[in-house]
């Protein structure tokens, strides 16, 4: 750089000549502009805040220092807001259908926070709009100064006096313009060409002496150096955001910085230029990464709109099929929480998509079970009809056309579809309650069956002894079949004294165990037969209490079946990508094919029931 305590000397003929030659200071113009940033640049998003009252405090951080506040933040923490805020009216709004209310009923009480956070959002708005506003001012003040520094230039290139003497006036005129910062973005770069103009013709005019010169140069040509090294260390700044607005500081720098000796001036400026183009591609490469992570996410909220929307209302007829459906659907609500942002045009859109096939999954879940509450209500009538004719009957001692009349009310009592949880049991205690009287005195009147129990109690007796006797050398499938002959005659014997009952049922399947594990009979035939076995045990408590055993099997039937849905549902979700996930399919399909053995045993048992109670009728 130049300094002013030589201006006014005088300079010979020859130094005027060579400073003729020398002098040449106009640089290129830098291809993005440091007067005003124009990209729009979105930072990385922050963690999610995890509650109202989160988004709430780092507003009112952001409010004490507003004009510097950031822009893109403030948008992601008004969508979080909005985001949390809406998930609580669903979560009340779900809480008012299942409590019977109607959705269209539905109104959202007041919420103090998102009126504090509207307030707060105000006064960001008003602080930033007044900054913009003051900003635009301060640019229009500044080219104001500019245009009239240029004209100041001018007169001192135009006014024919010795350039020497106006050093200190030019010196003054260049700090002054050093000084003013940003003007509107419209005028940089004309302003930059005429100002660079008069410079160069002020130099021209200037002459100055050759060591004066290198002197100026060798300063400039350390400012720039120092600069390139800056503008090539951002090229390994972690945040790329940053390391683009302080490329644009230091574009500004280099370009208020004067002029180096010509045969350097090209070199120079290549290695700024190089410098910045690697910190312009990596900003460029970071936003389109961002956006290439925005549409993917956008991608996989569609298709989780798509699955919500496909759903097959028509074949959602049971209370379970509800049940398993909708937590598929909070499945996929969960699911949604963990994708990020969509791109900011399509984020509230698809948003509101997913909303709205949400609400209509259980605005219809509502409407089923509000028809299937009325459903069930008719179904409690029906059984206390039912309840009362078992009543009526309970004390009839014509045993056998009573006992007839109670079965059919009992089968009758199986059609009837299902009622409300809070009055199932106590209707059905009822019920059974009439009936197991009836049967109890049924039996007390009919103990003259007790010599036939003693017979069979001798048959069952000889038959564990014909079991005990069979040769562990005999051939494994005749003694299979021996096995299951003394089987079906053990099943076929009738009661036995209750007494006895329990020490021959034991010393008969301790046997029995032996054999299947002597002879390799599969587990589920063993378990078969023993409830075969058992059926006789049972039949002791009279027909009511076979009805309560296929009760009992076919809320276990119901129960088996819901899981092994919610397995196969699961199995849907998984991968076997990982090492992890592979293992844990491979114990959900080990489950599911248990479940379903397990599932066609208790249908051979029901079935084992249905044939004792037609040969009872």
């Amino acid at each position: 750089m130049m300094d002013a305590h030589d201006t006014n000397q005088p300079l010979n003929q020859g130094e005027l000549e060579e400073e003729k030659k020398t002098v040449e200071v106009s640089e290129p113009i830098t291809e993005t502009p440091t007067e005003e940033v124009t990209a729009e640049v979105q930072p990385e998003a922050a963690l999610k805040p995890a509650t109202k009252e989160d988004v709430l405090n780092r507003l009112k951080e952001l409010a004490q220092d507003a004009e510097n506040a950031n822009k893109q933040e403030i948008d992601n923490l008004k969508q979080s807001f909005y985001k949390l805020h809406n998930t609580e009216l669903e979560v009340a709004k779900k809480q008012f259908t299942d409590n019977g209310g109607a959705v269209e009923d539905f109104v959202a009480q007041e919420d103090p926070i998102e009126e504090e956070f509207k307030r707060l959002m105000g006064v960001i708005k008003d602080r930033r709009s007044k900054l913009v506003a003051e900003q635009e001012r301060q640019k229009e003040e500044n080219l104001q100064v500019k245009l009239s520094i240029i004209e100041e230039l001018k007169e001192l290139v135009e006014s024919g006096d010795d350039a020497n003497k106006s050093y200190t006036e030019f010196k003054k005129l260049q700090q002054q313009w050093n000084e003013t910062k940003l003007v509107p973005q419209g005028k940089v770069n004309e302003l930059w060409k005429n100002y660079q103009l008069y410079v160069e013709k002020f130099y021209d005019l200037l002459k100055l002496n050759n060591e004066f010169r290198e002197y100026d140069f060798k300063k400039n040509l350390e400012i720039k150096m120092h600069l390139c090294e800056a503008a090539e260390k951002l090229a390994d700044e972690e945040d790329v955001v940053s390391a683009f607005h302080q490329l644009q500081k230091l574009h500004q720098e280099f370009r208020d910085t004067g002029p180096v000796t010509k045969e350097l001036r090209d070199e120079i400026w290549n290695r700024f230029k190089a410098a910045s183009t690697a910190v312009n591609r990596r900003h460029q490469q970071h936003f389109e990464a961002l956006k290439e992570t925005e549409q993917h996410n956008l991608d996989q909220k569609t298709v989780i709109c798509e699955i919500v929307e496909a759903i097959e209302y028509n074949e959602l007829k049971t209370f379970s099929a509800w049940e398993n459906k909708t937590q598929e659907v909070i499945a996929l609500q969960n699911k949604w929480k963990t994708i990020g942002f969509a791109p900011q045009k399509m984020n509230v859109k698809i948003f509101e998509r997913f909303r709205h096939a949400c609400d209509d999954f259980f605005k219809k879940k509502g409407e089923f079970f509000k028809s299937l509450k009325e459903g069930m209500n008719e179904n409690l009538e029906k059984k206390k009809a039912l309840c009362e004719k078992a009543e009526a009957l309970k004390d009839s001692t014509d045993w056998k056309t009573t006992a007839d009349a109670l079965t059919k009310l009992q089968k009758e009592w199986k059609t009837i579809g299902p009622v409300s949880k809070k009055h199932s049991d106590a209707v059905w205690k009822r019920f059974i309650s009439a009936c197991d009287y009836f049967f109890e005195q049924k039996n007390k009147a009919t103990s003259s069956q007790r010599s036939v129990e003693i017979e069979n109690m001798e048959k069952k007796k000889a038959l564990i002894e014909k079991l005990s006797a069979i040769d562990e050398n005999m051939d494994t499938e005749e003694a299979n079949t021996l096995v299951r002959d003394l089987m079906k005659e053990w099943n076929a014997i009738g009661h036995v004294p209750f007494k006895e009952k329990d020490r021959l049922y034991k010393q008969y399947h301790g046997i029995i165990d032996q054999l299947f594990d002597r002879f390799n009979i599969s587990a589920s035939n063993k378990k078969l037969s023993n409830f075969r076995s058992n059926i006789s045990n049972i039949q002791g408590g009279g027909s009511q209490s076979l009805y309560r055993e296929r009760e009992k099997l076919m809320r276990t039937y119901e129960n088996m079946k819901n899981e092994l849905q919610t397995y196969e549902n699961n199995l849907g979700f998984l991968t076997s990508t990982s090492k992890k996930g592979s293992s844990l399919l491979t114990e959900l399909n080990r489950k599911v094919d248990k479940l379903k053995a397990d599932l066609e045993l208790v249908l051979q048992k029901i079935k084992v029931i249905d044939e004792s109670i037609k040969t009872e009728e």
